[in-house]
């Protein structure tokens, strides 16, 4: 009896198809966006450069960020990837705080899709996180 205390509730396929979607749009966002940092375009060479980072941070960036989305992406690692875009997202977060701008609300905002869509489409996540209804 013990063991079905611990297991998760069932999640409609509406639910997993919701996390698959909320998670699709975070990648394709992150992905577009890491991709303009490691091709050094100068939209991203321009926003480092407001927020106080050298042009030779900017690649690096980029691929930090790419390999964060990949192990978001693969199923056996998400969980892995979702710290580690936390972290990321986090710094980008404070980083634009830094500068007393409201935009710093869109990392939070991409932070939490990143979380939640991994709920809805993780079984392992929802058994470690059971939310009460």
């Amino acid at each position: 009896m013990a063991e079905s205390a611990t297991q998760p509730a069932a999640v409609s396929s509406t639910s997993v198809w919701a996390g698959r979607i909320m998670s699709a749009l975070v990648v394709l966002y992150l992905l577009f966006d890491s991709s303009l940092r490691v091709m050094k375009l100068a939209p991203a060479v321009e926003g480092a450069a407001r927020l106080g980072y050298p042009e030779s941070l900017v690649v690096p960036i980029g691929i930090i960020e790419l390999v964060c989305i990949v192990l978001y992406a693969l199923p056996r690692t998400s969980v892995l990837g979702a710290i580690l875009l936390t972290g990321h997202l986090g710094g980008a977060a404070a980083a634009i705080l830094r500068l007393e701008n409201l935009w710093f609300l869109f990392p939070i905002g991409l932070g939490v899709l990143v979380w939640g869509g991994l709920f809805l489409r993780d079984d392992r996540l929802r058994a470690l996180i059971p939310l009460r209804s």
